[in-house]
């Protein structure tokens, strides 16, 4: 080929834009091979995935290095290097890459037979529809009047002012920690936790308001299942001279919680997402798996998602409920009304604190967030998509940097001397450093859960402790 130099004393180490076209253009054949190869294999017979056959491991050979390599100092070459006779040959079977069959992974709708699979891919469809009741515009105006945003707006722009001080008084330039409209759901979140919602362990007896004891679950009524709720728990008083019973409907109606206001983490979230929603911001409402759900915002001067957890009073905090509550999680999916993520990256950064995914593939996980989205997407204009696939790409970024962390510190632990170098050495991090880190608190500022007393957090395993003493089978705890 022209302009090619295949000499053996050519010693340059400088191989040529050709042969780097030659080597992508081979590589990328490569890889669609391997695509077609397994497309094939999924379709006749999906079991053949679990076992390779012989020719697949033999196939395997052809990623490694020949034995005998050119002589030293000679540039490598690619199969459309050494003339062009390579370009009319075709190997005996085509490479398989059974050492990279994990890589990339393509979206692939559920399997017809996969019934979990399908049963999971309709319970998300069906979640990802919560956040679109907040853009209700009555809803939001009910809200408003519930609001008191004279005082939200007042402490928002004081705090907004105190941390444009702190900003300036650097002297570098730096802008603030927390933008206005940050300020803003920061206010409303402390007046959510502290003076508009209540938690509710075991409801007060309605005749002598004396403790309840739980007593399993019960039928709704139809004014009940009119404001979504699908299951109400039964208690009884405890004072056997009364013995009254006394209902608790898990609501699911945002507008029946505004007149309720009261719950658990469930009714926690679900009102503080709209809520948020009603004062101007991008939420988003997180599900976990293992019963717990809460509130994204998006920041705008931070261009990221902010974790808000209501029930606890807790900001850009996301490593609270691993290391703090000591719990293990498997998925962690944000829906919004754009659309929906799987954020689990964000919450579980250690392999400890991880469960097995086991609901879906991967495969199909990533059809599912894609398919949601689609829905969501499919009536917004050119520039609204694009913006959002930008911000999509930007998040995964992010949420690919947490694993590097993760597996760059679990390295650095296993380094002979590296921990007691870098405790010893008593350096601090730069203001540059924590600026851009979200995890506001270390490991062990980290606290126990907050909300719900100490017997039902414990029947849980969120109280921090990984030995648990109590256990309360009589609870009907649920998000």
């Amino acid at each position: 080929m022209a302009g090619r130099s295949n000499r053996p004393g050519d010693n340059q180490g400088e191989y040529g834009e050709e042969w780097a076209r030659d080597l992508r253009i081979q590589f990328e054949q490569m890889l669609r091979t391997k695509r077609l190869n397994e497309f094939e294999e999924s379709r006749t017979n999906r079991s053949r995935l679990n076992s390779p056959d012989p020719r697949e491991r033999a196939s395997s050979s052809n990623l490694r290095a020949p034995s005998a390599g050119p002589p030293s100092g000679s540039r490598p070459s690619s199969s459309y290097g050494h003339g062009h006779t390579s370009r009319h040959e075709s190997p005996a079977s085509p490479p398989s890459y059974s050492s990279l069959r994990n890589l990339p992974k393509i979206p692939t709708p559920p399997a017809p037979h996969d019934r979990e699979s399908q049963k999971f891919r309709s319970m998300l469809v069906g979640l990802s529809l919560t956040p679109t009741k907040y853009e209700n515009p009555g809803l939001l105006d009910e809200a408003l009047q519930a609001i008191p945003l004279d005082r939200i707006y007042s402490e928002a722009e004081e705090e907004s002012q105190v941390l444009q001080a702190q900003a300036e008084s650097m002297g570098d330039g730096r802008k603030p920690e927390w933008g206005y409209q940050d300020c803003v759901i920061r206010a409303l979140l402390r007046w959510f936790k502290r003076s508009f919602f209540t938690w509710v362990n075991n409801p007060a007896c309605p005749v002598c308001l004396s403790p309840t004891v739980a007593r399993g679950m019960t039928q709704p009524t139809p004014d009940e299942n009119a404001y979504g709720a699908l299951r109400v728990e039964l208690y009884q008083c405890s004072n056997q001279a009364c013995g009254a019973y006394e209902r608790f409907p898990r609501y699911s109606d945002v507008w029946r919680l505004l007149q309720t206001r009261r719950g658990r983490c469930g009714e926690w979230a679900n009102c503080f997402s709209m809520l948020c929603r009603a004062v101007g911001g991008r939420v988003r409402w997180v599900w976990n798996a293992e019963d717990h759900v809460w509130t994204e915002v998006y920041s705008e001067h931070k261009e990221r998602w902010i974790h808000v957890d209501a029930c606890e009073e807790a900001w850009d905090n996301p490593r609270l409920y691993t290391e703090g509550w000591g719990k293990q999680m498997s998925y962690c999916i944000a829906f919004s009304i754009d659309g929906a993520t799987d954020v689990t990256r964000r919450y579980v950064r250690k392999s400890e604190h991880a469960l097995e995914r086991n609901r879906c593939p991967e495969e199909v996980m990533l059809y599912i967030m894609q398919e949601i989205k689609n829905i969501r997407r499919a009536n917004m204009s050119k520039e609204d998509r694009f913006r959002l696939e930008k911000e999509d790409s930007k998040e995964d970024r992010e949420l690919r940097c947490y694993v590097i962390n993760s597996i760059t510190q679990a390295v650095v632990r296993v380094v002979p001397g590296s921990s007691s170098s870098s405790s010893s050495s008593g350096a601090r991090p730069t203001p540059s450093t924590t600026s851009s880190n979200d995890d506001q608190k270390l490991p062990a500022e980290q606290p126990g859960r907050q909300s719900g007393n100490a017997e039902w957090v414990a029947a849980r395993g969120e109280n921090g402790r990984r030995n648990q003493q109590f256990q309360d089978p009589r609870d009907p705890s649920r998000r």
